[in-house]
């Protein structure tokens, strides 16, 4: 039964995208595209190398154009996919629009293999005199790709197999997901609804909610196991012939991060598990009662919770809100989305689960998907997407190319969004078991941040490593997945046989191998950029904002310098997760 509260949620409008599936706009867009892909083709293919640093400006600008289109394309189909991934004819357009899109792309692809053969020093006076610097920091990340490119023909082959390979097995986990049913009391729910009961205050519910998701799982998990085979050989088999060293190497370089950057993450985190997750989930024990929790009452509110369901208005006002305290012009980008329609909030069955904020492309503006069903956790969700959303719309001057901002800096605005919004709460609550309450509830969102994200990122490299080996079963695999969790939850945490399937429901594994890391970047990052800021007396939200507006054209080190901040420096790391240390010492006192 859906809540009165939540009735009449926002849903998104994609017409400023296109009409309709079926409308004359998508049609002539493709067509279009299509046109001058292949006219872009017969103008530069093989020419490159000959052009002045002008003319190469001219023909990105050109690739740049064509790009928009295209993104233009694929953001609108994938975004009707996610509003219904169980609806068949949704399903074939999807997929017909991919296939058409790799396509066009198809004939673009020699421009970045062509631009990885010209000599450095003629790039560089190619830039002398000419626009083309305006793409230095794209034709950097393009030529970062340099070592492992392969041949032009192997090259187009992985490119145009893409679509009935790799991606082909993306589908198939999302449309099992979307499709999937989990009967609780009787009721049929889809993996949202169930997932969203393991932070009910009914304990019973609780434990009905872990077990039936445990067994769809189980029943499912040959399925997930043979994509999760599959999607990691494909990668190895990538990985060996372009000489990539490790799974995690080419994704490193895609978020514009040294490896010896995460790796140094990586271990503070870990290092850190006995002081941060194990020392909370044992006093969180001691709260509920319990010699230890049982892994389904990890993310149980505390008894003296607050579990009212939040009407959508107030999630709004409470977010926008936030925003305004620490800069009014934040607070109206924000609006936006709320004044318009971009955000589709309700709970329905096909829906893609969870949440995200998809930019689709510089000349129109970004959507949010969300799940909500009226919780905190909810409300802080919405802050962290609308913090995405915003990022999006201030770096999209940017243009198509250089607007993306690498992984690493992408949580940036959405983590710091949830951290205005949970401070505002907090300093508004007097109340000290409320406080305490609240206190608890970002430790644990702080928890499933960076110390869940970072044992996701370190299954991962335990999968990918024993791939190589052989196939694995699922047992291998729920071995794997009970090994992390044991060590990063601790001793505080009962597991129970089930809990062995549940890494087949996160996306990211399949959808993004090795993203997830990008998340306790991101959270440690805003620590101690919060912390900077509650020490700056002016010019904070100026730098801010420009550090957001710069997308993707400077890296992680030009981003944070203005701050006094180094993600490079091993202790910076340190820093962040004191943050986190500081407040399970705060709750230990209360």
């Amino acid at each position: 039964m859906t809540d009165p509260l939540l009735k009449d949620l926002p849903e998104w409008d994609l017409s400023d995208l296109y009409p309709s599936r079926n409308s004359a706009e998508l049609s002539e867009d493709l067509e279009k595209a299509a046109e001058d892909a292949k006219h872009f083709a017969e103008t530069y293919k093989g020419k490159l190398s000959g052009l002045d640093g002008q003319a190469l400006y001219l023909a990105i600008s050109a690739y740049e154009e064509i790009g928009e289109l295209q993104g233009r394309i694929m953001s609108y189909a994938y975004l009707v996919y996610a509003g219904n991934m169980s609806d068949p004819d949704i399903g074939k357009f999807f997929q017909t629009m991919q296939e058409k899109v790799n396509a066009i792309s198809t004939d673009l692809l020699f421009l970045t293999l062509e631009l990885n053969r010209i000599e450095e020093e003629v790039l560089h006076e190619m830039y002398e005199g000419s626009s083309l610097k305006k793409y230095e920091p794209w034709i950097r990340n393009v030529r970062a790709l340099q070592p492992y490119q392969l041949s032009d023909e192997l090259e187009k082959l992985l490119h145009e197999k893409d679509i009935s390979g790799r991606s082909a097995w993306v589908r198939l986990f999302d449309e099992t997901i979307a499709g999937m049913r989990f009967d609780v009391d009787g009721e049929e729910m889809a993996s949202q609804q169930v997932l969203h009961l393991l932070s009910s205050k009914d304990g019973e519910m609780r434990k009905k909610a872990a077990k039936s998701l445990g067994k769809v799982f189980g029943e499912n998990v040959r399925l997930f196991s043979l994509v999760t085979n599959t999607l990691a050989k494909d990668k190895s088999i990538e990985d060996d012939w372009r000489g990539v060293k490790a799974p995690a190497d080419m994704r490193h370089l895609s978020n514009q991060v040294e490896g010896e950057v995460v790796d140094a993450l990586s271990e503070a985190v870990q290092a850190a598990y006995p002081t941060l997750s194990h020392r909370y989930y044992r006093l969180k024990a001691g709260w509920m009662g319990q010699e230890k929790l049982d892994y389904w009452d990890r993310n149980a509110p505390l008894p003296e919770e607050d579990d009212r369901v939040i009407p959508w208005q107030e999630a709004r006002d409470t977010v926008l809100d936030a925003y305004g305290q620490f800069s009014p012009e934040l607070s109206k980008l924000g609006s936006q989305f709320f004044e318009n329609p971009w955000i589709d909030a309700s709970v329905r069955p096909g829906k893609s689960p969870g949440a995200f904020a998809h930019p689709t492309v510089p000349s129109a503006h970004p959507y949010l998907l969300l799940n909500y069903q009226g919780n905190t956790r909810d409300v802080m969700t919405l802050a962290h997407e609308l913090g995405h959303g915003v990022h999006q719309i201030l770096a999209a001057p940017q243009g198509g190319l250089l607007a993306d901002t690498p992984l690493t800096l992408a949580e940036t605005a959405s983590v710091f969004g949830e951290q205005l919004t949970f401070r505002a709460l907090l300093d508004r609550q007097k109340d000290p078991e409320k406080r305490r309450v609240m206190l608890a509830g970002k430790v644990e969102d702080m928890l499933n941040t960076v110390v869940r994200q970072i044992a996701f990122y370190e299954f991962e490299k335990r999968l990918h490593d024993a791939r190589k080996k052989e196939e694995l079963s699922p047992d291998q695999i729920g071995k794997i997945w009970m090994d992390v969790q044991v060590e990063s939850l601790g001793p505080a945490i009962r597991m129970h046989d089930e809990y062995q399937y549940f890494w087949c429901y996160i996306p990211h594994f399949i959808h993004s191998p090795f993203y997830v890391y990008a998340y306790a970047f991101g959270d440690c990052l805003v620590n101690a950029l919060y912390a900077v800021y509650q020490d700056a007396e002016t010019g904070f939200q100026e730098k801010y904002f420009d550090m957001l507006k710069a997308g993707g054209t400077l890296r992680h080190k030009e981003l944070l310098a203005p701050f006094g901040l180094d993600a490079s420096d091993p202790s910076f790391w340190s820093k962040g997760l004191g943050v986190i240390e500081g407040f399970i010492d705060e709750l230990e006192k209360l």
